[in-house]
């Protein structure tokens, strides 16, 4: 009985983990700290968030997830590992505001009034 008892509770302790895992918010890399990064996701510590987070500056956001195995220290292995946790949101740089395009015909002139 008290095997059955061990692998009962083993079993039990083991889906625990899994739920916690499957429960785990996605962590949008574009936006997201170095301590958030650590957090969420998998087989990423504190320094190789911290490299996330200092290429992101250096180089812009990034476009895909694929685009994370750029870092140093975070291969495809990991990207794979995380695709499910990822999310690549604001992945448009801020641009300096455009003027209105011409239009194709000239101006005209108000007519004065007699």
């Amino acid at each position: 009985m008290k095997p059955f008892s061990v692998l009962f509770k083993s079993l039990l302790f083991s889906l625990l983990l899994a739920g916690s895992v499957l429960a785990a918010d996605k962590v949008d890399i574009n936006t997201a700290d170095a301590a958030q990064l650590d957090q969420v996701l998998v087989g990423v510590g504190a320094s190789k968030a911290q490299a996330i987070v200092e290429y992101r500056k250096a180089n812009g956001p990034f476009k895909s997830a694929d685009e994370l195995a750029n870092v140093k220290g975070i291969g495809l292995k990991t990207v794979e590992r995380n695709r499910d946790l990822i999310a690549v949101g604001s992945s448009r740089a801020v641009s300096a505001p455009t003027k209105p395009a011409a239009s194709a015909t000239p101006a005209t002139k108000p007519v004065a009034r007699r």
